[in-house]
């Protein structure tokens, strides 16, 4: 016999299940219809907190997806102030998470945590490129074994009012390890050196600690791509 399939839930979410089951439960003294209601409620509570196990490649100087969800545009653009980054503008891709992504955080390659940082401020939409200045954040600098920095920047949307980091300074990480999680809709950007070549194009859907997304050292062109 087959095994049925089961949904890894975080932990953070339990207290959000257990709110909306009571919340259903009540529904259900009112009407069925409603308690029902209630039900799908809880049903998207257990989905959106669900920490699935992923593959991730281990191939030197690859970059993995640290979320699911879309590539915005590319753009080069300065790291945020607070990580002290010396290097001029770096090259950044930004992926959005909607409320239906899985919102676990995961380390785009190996390497040593430098530096985390965190900064409050304001709730954009975070699709919008304004949200990587202005809105609320939790930013890491992360090592590399060759001695190349990237940030890693989680970014709270007009949704997401809560950013949840379990990584300190002086922590190493392996690529697709866990690091954080945002809640309900969010964005992660990562900054990247100029000799980084992109293998996704703006609009392609990616899954976090799956999905290679650049490789450092490498000056080729980015990799073509056009939807069939």
């Amino acid at each position: 016999m087959s095994k049925i399939p089961q949904i890894k839930v975080r932990p953070e979410g339990r207290l959000f299940i257990t709110i909306f089951a009571v919340i259903a439960a009540v529904l259900f003294t009112i009407t069925q219809f409603l308690g029902w209601v209630g039900v799908i409620m809880v049903g998207w509570c257990i989905y959106f907190f669900r920490d699935p196990d992923r593959v991730t490649p281990t191939e030197t100087d690859l970059i993995t997806s640290p979320a699911d969800g879309i590539i915005l545009p590319f753009t080069e653009s300065t790291p945020p102030e607070e990580l002290k980054i010396e290097h001029k503008k770096m090259r950044r891709i930004s992926i959005f998470m909607n409320v239906f992504d899985c919102h676990v955080n995961r380390s785009p390659l190996d390497g040593d945590v430098i530096k985390t940082a965190y900064k409050p401020g304001k709730f954009f939409n975070a699709s919008l490129d304004k949200s990587s200045k202005d809105n609320e954040r939790q930013c890491l600098l992360i090592r590399n074994r060759n001695g190349i920095d990237i940030a890693v920047v989680q970014i709270a949307g007009l949704i997401a009012r809560r950013i949840i980091c379990w990584i300190n300074d002086g922590q190493s990480l392996r690529a697709g390890e866990r690091f954080g999680m945002i809640r309900f809709g969010s964005r992660v950007d990562i900054y990247l050196p100029q000799n980084t070549r992109f293998l996704v194009i703006p609009g392609q859907r990616v899954i976090g600690g799956e999905t290679p997304i650049a490789q450092l050292n490498d000056s080729e062109d980015d990799r073509k791509g056009e939807w069939r």
